[in-house]
């Protein structure tokens, strides 16, 4: 092994191809779309330069700063929501249930792999309200409550965007940090036992420490997907009602292919990939600095 990392050829063979790979597939196109930043039109109009008229219409576009407050509302929620039910399934599974969790992991980790489409006409189903009152709105009728819009208003049809992505994605996170967990010496937790840690007592001073660098990545992975969240809000919501749960991602599309903005909707795409920059680089700082004082 030393002797082929000490040859600059075999650097070279092994790496080169998939850094031609990447480069191709994912940094070209970064750059690509920034330089559309500065252009206006679209392929069949023909582009034209804008300078920097993008950046200025996104400032005071209020399209922009609705999706961006729905992005940040979804993300925070979503990211709490994801793993901190994660963490708390995972902990059943490791310190409850044990060798037995093998089938609850799978229940709970069914939802990840079904389509995004199924699951969202499975929940449209669910709280619908005509032509014929679904699940939950006959579940409210038969406790003497009256029907609910959960899709006809924002706030409600934010509320199923929620429950509808924890329940697809908690399974994840609880099996993701559930490999961290494992990782926990036995002879760590016994100790602590032996000195009078039980319960969140143990959980606070020895099992979160430990599991500190699965979950502060878990939170990482979580942010960053649902800042990108796409699919299953078209699938449910396509956006609405009007566009109350219209993501970032989302108007970005319809800018650029539906309205044929390519410059503009470049300019949203560049927004967001900051906005993600910026949000990890906060989380690795945070991290870092709680683990040097660890």
């Amino acid at each position: 092994m030393n002797n082929v990392l000490g040859d600059k050829k075999a650097i070279v063979v092994l790496l080169g191809p998939a850094l031609v790979v990447y480069t191709v597939a994912m940094l070209l196109p970064v750059f690509w779309s920034a330089g559309y930043t500065f252009l206006s039109g679209n392929a069949i109009t023909g582009f034209t330069f804008a300078g920097f008229s993008n950046f200025e219409k996104l400032v005071t576009d209020p399209a922009v700063g609705e999706a961006l407050w729905f992005t940040l509302r979804y993300a925070v929620v979503i990211t709490i929501g994801q793993v901190l039910l994660g963490y708390m399934l995972s902990l059943l599974y490791v310190f409850a249930l044990k060798r037995g969790s093998s089938l609850i992991r799978t229940l709970v980790f069914f939802p990840v792999v079904l389509p995004t489409v199924a699951v969202a006409l499975l929940f449209q189903k669910m709280f619908e309200i005509a032509p014929q009152n679904g699940l939950v709105n006959s579940a409210l009728n038969a406790v003497g409550l009256g029907s609910i819009d959960w899709l006809g208003d924002g706030s409600t049809a934010f509320l199923v965007i929620v429950i509808m992505d924890l329940w697809r994605s908690m399974g994840f996170y609880a099996v993701l940090l559930y490999t961290g967990l494992v990782d926990i010496p036995d002879d760590i937790l016994e100790s602590a036992r032996l000195d009078g840690a039980r319960g969140l007592h143990l959980l606070r001073h020895i099992v979160l420490p430990l599991s500190l660098p699965v979950l502060l990545s878990s939170i990482i992975f979580s942010i960053n997907g649902t800042l990108k969240v796409f699919d299953s809000i078209v699938a449910l919501t396509n956006g609405g009602p009007g566009s109350a749960t219209t993501p970032l991602t989302l108007l970005m599309f319809r800018t650029s292919f539906t309205y044929g903005d390519y410059g503009y909707g470049s300019s949203i795409a560049l927004l967001l990939t900051i906005l993600c920059l910026v949000v990890t680089l906060f989380i690795f700082r945070s991290s870092r600095r709680d683990l040097t004082k660890d």
